[in-house]
């Protein structure tokens, strides 16, 4: 133990020799009482180690393999990059699937939904033309204010169903299509051109873009 406060010694005593020798500018003032910020290191044990193992006891480098150089933070770095860009395409893929089905699912309710309201309004129908033929059979001269109420309810009743998109087709004077028309008269006008709807014998309704009720209709040539 002796022997190492000596060394420690004659270390300081160089180090002070060669501060002497550097320009003034360059010279270290150390102060013995000064503390400078860092890390405290701070030597617990201390053992006594024989010359001939000395390097037997001296700590072992630590094997390249296992050392975190550059090297291995960018592979690292390269290897989270990847699985940050696949959860991407999968979150993305994942994110188009589920925007698909929604969209599948929206269309689908409204097709439910179409069809179930198909079915209401066509029974509302018959009421309709009895409403029509209430009124058509009232002339100006003998509507009083009954019948003028009647047609008022009439008016808004059919204003309602146009605004849910129940419209009639109007196919007197356009092309036969038997698609819309149920054609159950045919005659011969020389001033007709061939297969012109002449008359509507039964109004016929759309519903949106579907056939609520087929136009019974006479078709001319």
């Amino acid at each position: 133990m002796a022997g190492k406060g000596i060394d420690a010694m004659l270390k300081r005593l160089q180090e002070e020799k060669e501060n002497e020798a550097l320009p003034a500018e360059q010279k270290l003032i150390v102060d013995p009482n000064r503390v400078d910020a860092g890390t405290r290191v701070s030597i617990d044990e201390e053992e006594d180690v024989d010359p001939e193992d000395a390097d037997a006891k001296r700590p072992k480098p630590v094997p390249k393999k296992n050392r975190r150089g550059s090297k291995a933070m960018m592979a690292e770095l390269e290897e989270a990059h990847a699985l940050a860009e696949n959860n991407k395409e999968k979150y993305t893929r994942l994110l188009a699937d589920f925007d698909n089905m929604r969209a599948r699912n929206e269309k689908e309710n409204a097709k439910m939904f179409d069809y179930g309201a198909s079915d209401t309004l066509e029974k509302l129908l018959p009421i309709i033309d009895n409403f029509e033929r209430a009124l058509d059979h009232v002339t100006d001269e003998e509507r009083t204010p009954f019948e003028e109420g009647i047609e008022m309810i009439y008016k808004q009743l059919m204003d309602t169903l146009q605004k849910i998109g129940v419209k009639p087709m109007d196919p007197v004077g356009k092309q036969f299509d038997p698609n819309y028309h149920n054609a159950v008269i045919h005659v011969e006008d020389a001033e007709q051109g061939e297969n012109i709807v002449v008359e509507e014998m039964q109004k016929g309704y759309m519903y949106k873009d579907s056939v609520l009720r087929h136009s019974m209709v006479k078709v001319a040539n």
